[in-house]
Formats: structure tokens, C-alpha cells, sequence
């Protein structure tokens, strides 16, 4: 640990960092959740698996998502108009909860799987729907007429309000509701710039070339190309899914939609990502900076090549914690007839008890002081919200 300590002492002394205060809702970002392959050439979406979507539904309506930290309406509230739907959402009591809102917009996107169509969900999870997109809390920065929605197909863009059937239009807009299960920390430090070319984001761990290829190239060079690049003193490059590249994306921003302070060389133009349409073999999605969009082209055209890699520091920093919650997390006694205990957890832990459905019986920090008496007997599993790990399976006799 003190290796990796002094490492992050040392890169934040020789790195510029951007002061801007965001919250950090989502813990970490999902892939994709495309699983198939469309080339022989290595680098393409399914060749990473980093963070694989881990839902569990709550049996009472909501979904929780373990890799972002955040719980889901399960069914969407059906077609309404965007003021309609902040209503909708800020008044929505559900599973027990009332502090529901609207997605913002890379919140609705972190859900989607690229790898369905019409609806772009996981279904087994989340009820399919006529949906064929869904609001967001982000409006275009520079036309308050215009929100950002997901939509079915499984992109992302700015749309009239008026466009939805309850505002007078013919499309089917759905809303969504998300919450929190825990508060989100603020983050004072949104990028880095490590001074070699690359740039940090804090909020995804992801470090990204600076200065994208000056070149467009076909869809198969851009892997080829990222899979060559040596950057930063590091090789372990790749061509970003499309949930990565959506990640840069600023909507406060256009012409082009991303944090001029640390990419000013990124101009409006179409860059790839390493993921394929899913039901277009020969075609695969891209993220434009005019806006934010994302949408396909063919992968036969030429487009622009940004590319990316894990931290390493954040890599090596989760993968001994880790080490440390596997060896020194503790559910005892285990099989347990009344009360739970737990060591080696981070104080500031929030626990669920989950029954083997993934209904949640208790969520909170004092689960120690709770009495489990009135369950019956079978299997039930303990969530550490905050640590990003898979529960742990307990017995009740």
C-alpha cells in the first residue's frame, strides 16, 4: 500500500489538476455488455471485460446496479413530457424509498446494453416497454427546447421536448426514475493532466490520449491503431467502447462537447469506439463532438481515433483492496439464527441483507444492532454498497 501511496503523492505533485466541483453518482462505469465478436482483429469491444453489468432485482420494483451504486425504477413510468416527468420522478415513492429524481444523461446511458436492440436493456431486469427513448435531467446547454434522451436503438442525443406524444408530437419519450443508495462523494479534481500526453478522468479512472490521431481511418485501423500505440511510457492502449467515449462527453459544452481545459485539440468530429452496432455487423457506433451524440457509421468509413487505458494506480489500488476485503471481510457466524456480525469493513459501509431473490430485507450501517429472527430459513446474501464487490452468501437456520 505504501508503494501505491507514494506513487499518488508523487503524480499529484507533477500533474496539473482542474478544480471543479461534481458529484460522482456513478462508482464505477459498466461496459458495454456487448459479448459478441465481429472481427479477428483484436481490440474490438468484447476483447475487454473490465466492469460487466451486476444487476439485482429487489423484488419490489427497483433494480440495483453494483457497479454504479445506483438503484432503478424497474418498470418506466410510461410516455410523458419532460417537465411532466421531473414531477413524475421528484414525487415517485417506490420500494420504499422517496428520493427519486431523473437521470442525468450519462446515468441513463450507463444502463443501456449494446448488445440488445429496441429495447437496448437488459430485459430479464428491466421491463420492456413501447419506450423508444427515454428523458434525462440534462437540457442542451445552448436550447432549452432540446433534452437529452436515450433511446431504444441504444445511442444517445438532444431532442425537442415537443417531440414526445403528451407534448403534441409522435414519439413514445418514457421516463425512468434513479436514486441513490448512498450519497455520492463530490469530486474537486474531474481531470488530470499527467504532463506525458495523457489526461486522467477521476471520475472513471480511465486515462486518455490528449492529442487524438490528426488522421481518420477505417474502423479496423483504429484498432490496430490503439492496439500499437505507445503513449505516456505505456502500451496498454485500446480502442474505447462506446460507453467510455460517451464518458468525455460535456454538456455544457458544444462545437466541440468536451472540457476545452484539457482537450482543445479535439475539434467537432466522429470518433469511433470499439464497439459494433448489434444488429449491423457493418457498423459500429460513434461519439460527435458537435453535440455529444452517439450514433453508427459504416465501419468502411473514416473517422477519428481517441484512444485509452486503465489506470494503473487505480488498478493496482482496487486490486489490493480487494485482496484486503477478501481476507479480512468476515460474516459470522455463518450459518446465523438471530444477529450478524462483520469485521473487517470500512466504517463508513453501508450493508444490505438480501434474500436469495435479491429483495432487500435491511439496508444501512447499523446492522449489527438488527435482530434476523423473523426470517425464515435458506439462503440470503450480505451487499457492502460501497465496496464494489459481489455479496456474501449466508445461511439462516
Amino acid at each position: 500500500m505504501l508503494k501505491i501511496n507514494v506513487f499518488l503523492f508523487a503524480l499529484l505533485l507533477t500533474s496539473f489538476c482542474y478544480s471543479q466541483q461534481v458529484i460522482q453518482s456513478m462508482k464505477r462505469l459498466p461496459d458495454s455488455g456487448q459479448k459478441l465478436s465481429y472481427t479477428n482483429t483484436y481490440g474490438e469491444d468484447n476483447d475487454y471485460n473490465i466492469n460487466s453489468p451486476f444487476y439485482i432485482n429487489n423484488n419490489d420494483g427497483t433494480i440495483t446496479d453494483t457497479i454504479t451504486g445506483l438503484m432503478w425504477q424497474k418498470t418506466d413510468g410510461g410516455e410523458i413530457t419532460f417537465e411532466n416527468a421531473i414531477t413524475y420522478t421528484d414525487t415517485l415513492t417506490l420500494g420504499g424509498f422517496n428520493n427519486w429524481r431523473l437521470p442525468n444523461a450519462h446515468e441513463a446511458f450507463s444502463i443501456l446494453n449494446l448488445q440488445n436492440n429496441n429495447p437496448a436493456l437488459d430485459v430479464s431486469f428491466f421491463t420492456k416497454t413501447p419506450a423508444e427513448y427515454w428523458w434525462t435531467s440534462n437540457r442542451q446547454i445552448n436550447d432549452s427546447t432540446k433534452i437529452w434522451v436515450t433511446n431504444a436503438g441504444g445511442g444517445i442525443g438532444n431532442h425537442p421536448k415537443s417531440e414526445t406524444i403528451s407534448a403534441g408530437g409522435t414519439k413514445k419519450v418514457h421516463v425512468r426514475a434513479v436514486r441513490d443508495i448512498i450519497a455520492p462523494p463530490v469530486l474537486t479534481t474531474v481531470y488530470s493532466d499527467n504532463l506525458d500526453g495523457t489526461i486522467t478522468d477521476n471520475r472513471t479512472n480511465l486515462v486518455w490520449q490528449k492529442i487524438p490521431n490528426s488522421n481518420p481511418m477505417t474502423w479496423e485501423a483504429a484498432l490496430q491503431y490503439a492496439e500499437n500505440l505507445t503513449l505516456g511510457n505505456d502500451s496498454n492502449w485500446r480502442l474505447p467502447n462506446i460507453k467510455e467515449l460517451q464518458s468525455l462527453n460535456d454538456e455544457s459544452y458544444v462545437n466541440p462537447s468536451v472540457n476545452p481545459s484539457f482537450f482543445n485539440n479535439m475539434g467537432v468530429r466522429k470518433y469511433w469506439s470499439s464497439t459494433t452496432q448489434q444488429n449491423q455487423a457493418a457498423n459500429a457506433w460513434y461519439w460527435n463532438t458537435q453535440y455529444g451524440i452517439t450514433t453508427y457509421d459504416a465501419k468502411s468509413n473514416n473517422n477519428f481515433v481517441l484512444c485509452v487505458r486503465t489506470n494503473k494506480a487505480s488498478m493496482a489500488s482496487s486490486i489490493e483492496s480487494f485482496s484486503m476485503q477478501e481476507n479480512k471481510a468476515k460474516v459470522f457466524p455463518n450459518p446465523f439464527v438471530d444477529r450478524i456480525e462483520i469485521t473487517g469493513f470500512d466504517n463508513n459501509s453501508v450493508f444490505c441483507l438480501l434474500d436469495a431473490a435479491g429483495k432487500i430485507i435491511f439496508e444501512g450501517k447499523d446492522i449489527f444492532s438488527q435482530s434476523f429472527a423473523f426470517l425464515n430459513r435458506g439462503v440470503y446474501f450480505i451487499f457492502i454498497t460501497n465496496s464494489g464487490f459481489k455479496p456474501i452468501k449466508l445461511i439462516k437456520n
